[in-house]
């Protein structure tokens, strides 16, 4: 399909935005934590032009789905969520939104752990900002981005994503301190570049755990008395806490170090000693990773070259990064996919593309 055969006329602007995996940081956005995301080779495109009716038309080329929307239409379903949220914050601010033809080109895997979301979100925000001239930053633009995946799509997510998305590229690590979007583009380790295989298990976020992880950390922050967990440093001040929300706000707590630790400029050793400890956490602690997600990342971690390896995403599936010697990426990713897959599993190679 193209946007001809869709809409019977042709795009007026186009923009795209990359989808990210995250080395260090996971479920620390939420917290006010520091994460520090990359961004991927796989994009999202998005093709716009003025509607000739009065109702915006959504079409999905992956999907193969078409989605029409008029004024008194409650908030669509499944990708028309993101952009009718979208296109409604940005009314909500004061911009005059004409009805628009929407036509979404991803090749982001959806269910991955890999910000298929927000990379559509920032992509429809981006050329809206370029079909209408709107005076919108890349700042605002992943702002707006995360509120529609909150209040339209039901997600209560963090800021990581969508920052990541509108800010990152593929060759540096983006850190991020989601409380004051201080940020910083910093390179990746010496003498290391980055693996990220899918585990053929898809994960939906918004049925998942992942709400839940949330209001855990919220009541452990409660409970300590603070505005959120990153204003806790030390893992033993979570001791008084009940079992469930201790281990929670410790994997928080530890992954946070692990970050600002990295952040100081660690060699590619250190930096994969820091993703397995990641990992560990979040599959011991948070409690957020699955059987295949284990035993990929047990492959990748027994494997020549490889630095550490983690899952990667919110987890219940999804994706997993390694850090591995520069050169190497597309060896190991292939000989870990194929023991993987022996297995009885389907996975596939996301990076290198």
């Amino acid at each position: 399909m193209s946007f001809q055969k869709i809409f019977s006329q042709s795009p007026e602007t186009e923009a795209t935005a990359p989808g990210r995996v995250n080395l260090l940081g996971e479920h620390t956005d939420y917290n006010d934590g520091f994460v520090l995301p990359t961004a991927i080779p796989q994009c999202t495109k998005v093709q716009l032009s003025f509607s000739t009716d009065r109702q915006h038309h959504f079409y999905s080329e992956d999907l193969d789905e078409q989605v029409n929307i008029s004024e008194m239409d409650r908030t669509p379903s499944g990708f028309a969520s993101y952009i009718y949220g979208c296109i409604q914050l940005l009314e909500k601010e004061g911009h005059a939104i004409p009805k628009l033809n929407v036509y979404v080109k991803s090749t982001v895997p959806m269910g991955s752990g890999l910000s298929s979301s927000a990379a559509l979100e920032v992509s429809t925000l981006r050329a809206i900002r370029q079909l209408l001239n709107l005076p919108i930053n890349d700042v605002e633009i992943a702002q707006i981005g995360q509120q529609a995946e909150i209040h339209y799509a039901g997600v209560q997510c963090g800021i990581m994503d969508q920052m990541a998305s509108s800010l990152a590229d593929t060759e540096h690590m983006l850190f991020l301190d989601t409380r004051t979007l201080e940020r910083r583009v910093i390179p990746f380790p010496s003498g290391a570049e980055i693996v990220a295989i899918d585990s053929g298990v898809p994960r939906t976020l918004a049925s998942s755990g992942y709400n839940q992880r949330r209001a855990e950390c919220e009541e452990a922050a409660r409970l300590l008395g603070v505005k959120a967990l990153r204003d806790i440093t030390d893992p033993d001040a979570t001791q008084d806490l009940p079992e469930l929300l201790q281990r929670r706000a410790r994997h928080v707590i530890t992954e946070n170090n692990r970050v600002l630790e990295a952040l100081q400029g660690v060699s590619s050793h250190r930096f994969g000693e820091l993703m397995n400890a990641s990992h560990a956490s979040l599959r011991d602690d948070y409690e957020v990773s699955v059987p295949a997600l284990d035993t990929l990342v047990g492959i990748l971690q027994k494997t020549e070259g490889v630095f550490g390896a983690r899952l990667t995403g919110a987890g219940f599936g999804g994706a997993c990064v390694a850090l591995v010697i520069t050169g190497k990426a597309k060896g190991i990713a292939t000989q870990v996919l194929e023991q993987y897959n022996q297995t009885g599993h389907s996975g596939r190679i996301l990076v290198p593309a």
